[in-house]
């Protein structure tokens, strides 16, 4: 099987760039998910020309369970949301969980995939790493796949090395597409642009804070939160970033980022959509997380003023 996956990327095996977002789940008062405004929001998202990564950390992807998870790609692929703009996140602890989920994802047409390390244990090896994404390739066993890692060790608290990344791309070309850095370190993602853009990896840097930075080096864009309320700004800067006031839009995209970071950023963000939508099933979160207090929110809406930033959405689309 391996034999299969050692190749070069083909043009139907390229990786992904721009601007995704791990997209925000709204929840019923039952806390099971509401597919319509789930998918409204993909809708909005995909107009900004925002990507799709259901399933995310800020989608509080790891409060859904993978049967859940493989359920709502199933629905969006039939509510009509392009398959080609998704990323899902198939990671978790569980072996067989992940390989199921992420060939669910293939089954329906979506081959692009963010997967975590396993997270539960602490400490543990590169060596254990390999063999836990090797497991998952080869069991999925579909030539297809696109597998982006997702490093995030100020959560998951097991970091994915250089040195793992390159023992993964030898061992299965494309189908490592390329992986999202949330590790916050800058030197970090720059060192993976440099050892591994050449071999058709694309690095996205896990916030926009790092846009201008990451594509500058030759990343591909970013995976960013705040993307799911700032969508327009940060797509048209990834489009557009060699222009004269590139400098000057990335400062702006700081100042409406660090609105949202001096807050819970999920409940921040989940009460901003809230608000531009009318909806305000949106502000509800799943245990153990939990929504802005009256204070917080009160200091949500004076910042977001203060910074002049109001976020706006289609007629209809949450």
């Amino acid at each position: 099987m391996t034999a299969a996956f050692a190749k070069g990327a083909s043009p139907a095996n390229q990786a992904m760039k721009g601007v995704l977002s791990p997209v925000l789940t709204p929840f019923h008062a039952d806390l099971s998910v509401e597919k319509d405004l789930l998918t409204a929001q993909c809708r909005w998202l995909l107009n900004c020309n925002v990507g799709l990564a259901v399933f995310g950390t800020n989608s509080e992807g790891n409060s859904l369970s993978a049967a859940e998870r493989a359920d709502l790609v199933q629905h969006l692929v039939g509510q009509g949301i392009d398959a080609s703009r998704m990323m899902p996140g198939t990671g978790g602890c569980a072996l067989p969980d992940v390989v199921s989920l992420t060939q669910s994802c293939l089954r329906a047409g979506v081959k692009d995939v963010l997967v975590l390390p396993p997270f539960y244990y602490k400490g543990v090896s590169d060596e254990g790493l390999f063999a836990f994404f090797s497991e998952v390739i080869e069991r999925v066993g579909d030539s297809a796949l696109r597998m982006y890692l997702y490093h995030i060790p100020p959560v998951s608290q097991v970091g994915l090395s250089l040195d793992l990344i390159d023992r993964l791309l030898t061992r299965y070309g494309s189908v490592i597409a390329g992986a999202k850095d949330s590790g916050g370190q800058w030197d970090n993602t720059a060192a993976m642009i440099e050892r591994f853009s050449a071999r058709g990896f694309a690095v996205f840097a896990g916030s926009e804070n790092f846009l201008m930075r990451t594509l500058r080096a030759g990343g591909a864009g970013c995976i960013s939160a705040t993307a799911n309320v700032n969508p327009a700004a940060i797509a048209s800067l990834c489009s557009n970033w060699q222009v004269p006031d590139a400098d000057a839009q990335q400062q702006r995209l700081d100042t409406v980022r660090a609105v949202f970071a001096a807050l819970p950023m999920i409940a921040a963000m989940k009460t901003a959509v809230a608000h531009a939508s009318g909806k305000a099933d949106w502000k509800r979160l799943r245990p153990p997380l939990v929504s802005l207090n009256a204070a917080q929110e009160a200091q949500l809406l004076a910042a977001m003023k203060d910074a002049g930033f109001a976020m706006s959405q289609p007629k209809g689309s949450a």
